[in-house]
C-alpha cells in the first residue's frame, strides 16, 4: 500500500530531470509515466474480470455442459469453433492472388493505385499526427491556444473507425469461417493500444524523423520476439541488416543540430516511449502471426483486434472522465475535429491498402513501397515543421534505408532459392 504513494511522489522529480516545454508539463498528472499507469489500470479493470470469467467457464467445462441463449456467444468468445490449421511458411500474410491473364497495363495500374493509396494514407497520417501532438489549437494574438494532450483518445478514434471499416468489409465480402476464440485477440489488442499510445506520446519529447527511424529499427526486437514467442531462426544477412540499422539510427540520434528547439530535442522520456512502442509492436506482430494458425483472413484479424481495442480504450476513457473532456476539446476547436477524423480515416483505409497490396503483389513490393514512404515522411516533416538534419544524421538515414532495401533484396533471393529446394527440406522461417 506504500508503493503507490511513493511512486506518485517520485514522478515530478523524474520529470524535473528533463528539459520539457512548460506547455507539455502543466502538472505532475500530465507526466507520461503517470498517464501510462492510469491507462493500464483502466485496461486491467476489464482484463482481470474477463480472465476470471474465462477460467470459470473452462473449469466448469462449459463447452460440454452449457445450454441457453448465451451458449453460442460464450462458445465463440472462450472456446472457438475450429481446430487450428497447418501453419504455412508465412501465416501472417494473406494468400497472394495469382494474376489470371490480366494485361500488363492493368497490373501497372493496380500497382500505381496501391502505391498511391499507401503513400497518400500514411504520409497524410504522419503529417497530421505531428500536427495534433506538437502544435496548439485556437491561438490568437491575445490567446496562446491549447494543446491536445490525451493520446488515448486519438487511439480510440483510430480504432473505432478501423473497427467499422473492417466490420463492413467482412459483412459485404466472403470470408473464411471464423474459428479462433475471440478472447485471444485481446492480447494483440492490448499491446497494439499500448504501442500506439507510446507512439503518439513520444512526439511530445522527440522529433518525427527520429520516430520514423526508430520504427525502422524495430526489426531487431521483432527478431528477438520471434525467437522468444515463435521459436524462429534467422539467416546471417538478417543479423547483418539489423546491425546496419542500429548503426544508422545511432548516427542519427547522436548527431546534433545547432538550432534545435525544446520540442525537437530527443529526451530520455522520448527514448523510453520509443522503446515501449517497439517492444509492444513487436509482440503484436508475433502474436498475430501465431493467431493466423487459425483459418482467418487479415480483415477478420483487423476486426477482432479492433473490437477489443474499442472496448479497452472507451472503458479506460470513461473511468477517467477523459472521454467527455476530449469531446469538449473537439467542440471548442473544429480544426482539431477535422484533423482527428482525417487521421482515423487515413489509418483505417491505409490498413485496407496494406492487405490489398500484399494480396496482389506480395510482401516484397509492399515493403519497398512502405520503405520509400518512411523516407518521404522524414523529408516532408523536415519541410513542413522545420526539423534540421546534420550531415552525420543524413548519413545515418542513408545507412538505415540502404539496410532496409538490402533486406528486401536478400529476402526475395531466399524465397526464389527455397522454391528450388528438394522435397523434404524446409527453408528457415523469417520475419
Amino acid at each position: 500500500r506504500f508503493c503507490i504513494p511513493l511512486l506518485l511522489a517520485s514522478l515530478p522529480m523524474m520529470a524535473a530531470g528533463e528539459e520539457i516545454a512548460p506547455a507539455l508539463q502543466d502538472s505532475w498528472g500530465d507526466f507520461w509515466l503517470f498517464r501510462f499507469f492510469v491507462n493500464a489500470a483502466g485496461y486491467a479493470s476489464i482484463v482481470v474480470p474477463g480472465f476470471l470469467l474465462i477460467q470459470y467457464f473452462k473449469r466448469r467445462n462449459y463447452l460440454e455442459t452449457g445450454r441457453g441463449i448465451c451458449f453460442p456467444v460464450i462458445k465463440s468468445c472462450v472456446f472457438g469453433s475450429e481446430v487450428k490449421s497447418v501453419h504455412q511458411d508465412d501465416g501472417s500474410l494473406p494468400p497472394r492472388a495469382e494474376p489470371t491473364e490480366s494485361s500488363t497495363a492493368r497490373q501497372v495500374f493496380k500497382l500505381l493505385l496501391c502505391a498511391t493509396g499507401l503513400q497518400a494514407s500514411y504520409l497524410t497520417w504522419g503529417v497530421l499526427q505531428e500536427r495534433v501532438m506538437t502544435r496548439t489549437y485556437g491561438a490568437t494574438e491575445t490567446d496562446p491556444g491549447e494543446k491536445f494532450k490525451d493520446s488515448q483518445f486519438l487511439v480510440f478514434m483510430n480504432r473505432i473507425l478501423a473497427f467499422t471499416v473492417a466490420g463492413l468489409y467482412c459483412a459485404l465480402t466472403k470470408q473464411p469461417r471464423h474459428g479462433a476464440p475471440m478472447y485471444k485477440y485481446s492480447f494483440a489488442s492490448l499491446s497494439n493500444i499500448l504501442s500506439s499510445w507510446c507512439q503518439y506520446e513520444a512526439l511530445k519529447y522527440i522529433s518525427f524523423p527520429t520516430q520514423v527511424l526508430a520504427k525502422a529499427s524495430k526489426v531487431i526486437p521483432v527478431m528477438m520476439m520471434g525467437k522468444l514467442v515463435s521459436r524462429k531462426s534467422y539467416e546471417y544477412w538478417e543479423y547483418l541488416t539489423a546491425a546496419l540499422i542500429s548503426v544508422g539510427v545511432s548516427m542519427f540520434l547522436l548527431s546534433s543540430a545547432p538550432n534545435r528547439t525544446v520540442s525537437t530535442v530527443t529526451t530520455f522520456s522520448g527514448i523510453v516511449l520509443l522503446t515501449g512502442y517497439i517492444v509492444f509492436d513487436s509482440f503484436t506482430s508475433n502474436w498475430q502471426d501465431a493467431l493466423f494458425t487459425y483459418k482467418m483472413s487479415p480483415v477478420q484479424m483487423m476486426f477482432g483486434v479492433n473490437v477489443f481495442s474499442c472496448l479497452f480504450t472507451v472503458g479506460s476513457l470513461l473511468e477517467q472522465g477523459a472521454l467527455l473532456e476530449s469531446l469538449r476539446f473537439m467542440a471548442r476547436h473544429s480544426e482539431f475535429t477535422a484533423h482527428a477524423v482525417l487521421l482515423s480515416v487515413c489509418s483505417a483505409f491505409g490498413q485496407l491498402f496494406i492487405f490489398y497490396t500484399i494480396n496482389q503483389f506480395g510482401a516484397a513490393v509492399f515493403t519497398i513501397i512502405m520503405t520509400l514512404r518512411q523516407a518521404f515522411a522524414i523529408l516532408l516533416s523536415c519541410l513542413i515543421y522545420g526539423h534540421t538534419v546534420t550531415v552525420v544524421g543524413g548519413l545515418g538515414v542513408a545507412v538505415v534505408f540502404m539496410a532496409l532495401f538490402l533486406r528486401v533484396y536478400a529476402r526475395s533471393r531466399m524465397k526464389k532459392r527455397s522454391k528450388k529446394l528438394p522435397p523434404g527440406e524446409t527453408p528457415v522461417q523469417k520475419v
